[in-house]
C-alpha cells in the first residue's frame, strides 16, 4: 500500500468528513469543523492543508502555516492527525515529508477563486470547485518569484 500525499485544493464533503472523523483522535475539546470552518482554513493564504490517503481513503491530514514576519519567513507544521487504524505505516512521516519540503522551497499554496472571480469563471473550473493558488504577495524579489516557478513546475512534474 502506498500513501498519497496532496495538497487539499477545496473543501469538498470528502474533506469536511475526513476532518470530522479524524479531530477527536488528536483533541477531545476540538469542536467538529462544520463546512465553513473547513472552506475557511482551506482558503486562507496563511494555509496549507495536506491530505494523506491510503487505498483512497483521507487518513491523515497535516496543516502547514506559512507567513512572513518582518526577520524573515516562518512556517509551522499544526495538527497533524493520522487516523488510529492506519497509523505505523508511514502517513505522518509521508505529511511531513511534504510539508518540510513546502516550507523549505518557501511556497506557500492555498485555496480559493477570490480575487480571481472572473478568471475561474473563463477558465471554466469556477463551478468545479476551485483552484490552487499562489499569491505572490508573500514573495519579495524576482529569486523569491523564480523560486516559486521553478517549485511549481518541479512538483507539476
Amino acid at each position: 500500500m502506498s500513501v498519497d500525499v496532496e495538497v487539499v485544493r477545496e473543501a469538498t464533503g470528502e474533506v469536511a468528513a475526513a476532518m470530522r472523523r479524524l479531530l477527536p483522535q488528536l483533541s477531545a475539546s476540538a469542536a467538529p469543523p462544520d463546512q465553513a470552518a473547513v472552506q475557511r482554513i482551506v482558503s486562507s493564504e496563511a494555509i496549507t492543508l495536506l491530505a494523506a490517503r491510503l487505498d483512497g481513503q483521507i487518513v491523515g491530514l497535516l496543516t502547514l502555516a506559512m507567513f512572513p514576519i518582518p526577520t524573515g519567513f516562518r512556517a509551522w507544521i499544526e495538527d497533524v492527525i493520522v487516523d488510529e487504524a492506519a497509523r505505523g505505516q508511514g502517513i505522518g512521516e509521508a505529511l511531513t515529508k511534504m510539508a518540510l519540503d513546502l516550507a523549505a522551497r518557501k511556497v506557500n499554496v492555498w485555496s480559493g477563486h477570490n480575487y480571481a472571480w472572473e478568471l475561474t469563471g473563463v477558465l471554466g473550473i469556477r463551478d468545479a470547485g476551485s483552484a490552487v493558488r499562489a499569491g505572490l504577495v508573500h514573495y519579495n524579489d524576482r529569486s523569491d518569484v523564480d523560486r516559486l516557478i521553478s517549485a511549481v513546475a518541479e512538483l507539476a512534474g
